[in-house]
């Protein structure tokens, strides 16, 4: 140690031991997740009541943003990874870049399950009837009226588009997630711009993940549960490359502990909590169908099915989805209007609307680089363009 530095330091310590209250942090601990400073702040604040002397910076990040950054190398050295995602820990397992600090590559500690919400008290959003289940989500009444986040730039997102996939099936999973292209007001980049929106009237119906909603009742937000309920698990991991493996599992096990449990409770977190002894003081207000899913196998999300696609699902939604946002949705604008038209004909063209001309097999055997994208691009404007040619015949007769 150089004599310049020597002073300076012996001078905090003894200012730190003059000052009532200010102590010298002997740990620092360095979180990279995808929630708000509001969500983590009440289990931030439990972990400090007893770990004063750990010092936490938390990083804000996009789960796919985050994965990223750890797949180049955690260059920031990150202790822990603290995200809803199930998927993204299974691709960062996968790639050697998590920890076991004693619960295993990864751990879940909460529960959640996909949905919509609305703003309204009376059962109606600015007029529109409420959609009971995914496929009403389709009504022609919601045109231009619902809003989602890009999966790309959310983890809720992605899992929300994995648990349509997983339910239904790729091929059937898709033509839902095309005709639902007719019906968006816009693809937000992230998943509280979704909920601001429907807040602000902007949107009749956003597409989220049920703690973001529920966080958001003073707003008059209200959510319901896409049937059936496939609930997500939520995870946290150490990561390799940290410098603070005492302060992480410290962390990780006080989130997991009876009283990081309970802390999922609190107004401004509602979350599910994994377990059980706690989560049985919120069986008064749980979703029943969420009380039935979390007692069944069949209910719970593949994190492994959907790591095993995490790419080529977000590729897809992007050529096929997000690219050609626009023409799309005029196109299916344009096709409910031919009422007239000969039924066959409609059918033709909602067939080449709704059509994945990829099976999963083939997105998976492809080359993840801009070649693959650049064709599957091309592949969807083409269709596009074929069912534009279709509905001009149909309007000019």
């Amino acid at each position: 140690m150089s004599s310049v530095f020597r002073p300076f330091r012996l001078a905090a310590l003894l200012l730190a031991l003059a000052l009532p209250g200010l102590s010298v942090a002997t740990e620092e601990l360095r979180i990279i997740t995808s929630y708000q400073p509001s969500m983590i702040n009440p289990m931030l604040e439990a972990f400090k009541q007893h770990y004063p002397d750990i010092h936490v910076r938390v990083l804000n990040k996009n789960t796919h943003a985050a994965v990223d950054e750890m797949l180049a190398g955690n260059e920031r050295r990150f202790d822990l990874f603290w995200a809803s995602a199930p998927e993204a820990f299974v691709v960062l397992e996968r790639a050697g870049l998590l920890t076991d600090l004693g619960h295993g590559p990864h751990a879940d500690f909460a529960w959640s399950a996909v949905g919509w919400t609305w703003r309204s008290p009376r059962g109606t959003s600015a007029g529109f009837p409420v959609p009971q289940d995914w496929n009403d989500l389709l009504d022609p009444v919601f045109a231009r009226s619902i809003a989602m986040s890009h999966p790309m730039r959310s983890g809720t997102m992605h899992s929300l588009l994995e648990t349509i996939l997983q339910d239904r099936g790729w091929l059937a999973g898709w033509a839902w997630v095309l005709e639902l292209t007719g019906q968006l007001n816009t693809i937000s980049a992230r998943s509280f711009g979704v909920l601001e929106g429907v807040a602000s009237g902007d949107f009749a119906v956003g597409l989220t993940i049920d703690f973001l909603a529920l966080t958001r009742s003073a707003d008059g937000l209200v959510f319901r549960y896409g049937r059936p309920v496939i609930m997500i698990p939520a995870r946290i991991a150490a990561l390799r490359g940290g410098n603070h493996r005492k302060a992480a599992r410290a962390f990780m096990n006080f989130v997991l502990s009876d009283e990081g449990q309970r802390t999922l409770l609190h107004p401004d977190v509602r979350r599910i909590p994994v377990n059980p002894d706690v989560r049985a003081e919120l069986a008064e207000s749980l979703n029943p169908e969420v009380r039935a899913a979390l007692s069944f196998s069949w209910s719970r999300y593949d994190p492994e099915l959907a790591a095993r696609r995490y790419w080529e699902v977000n590729q897809i939604f992007e050529a096929f989805v997000a690219r050609d946002l626009l023409l799309r949705r005029d196109l299916w604008r344009r096709l409910r209007a031919l009422d007239q038209a000969p039924v066959a004909e409609r059918a033709r063209i909602r067939r080449l609307l709704t059509w994945m001309p990829l099976t999963e097999h083939q997105a998976r055997s492809t080359d993840q680089n801009r070649e693959t994208l650049v064709e599957w691009s091309e592949r969807s404007h083409t269709m596009l363009r074929d069912a534009e040619a279709m509905i001009r015949r149909l309007e000019q007769q």
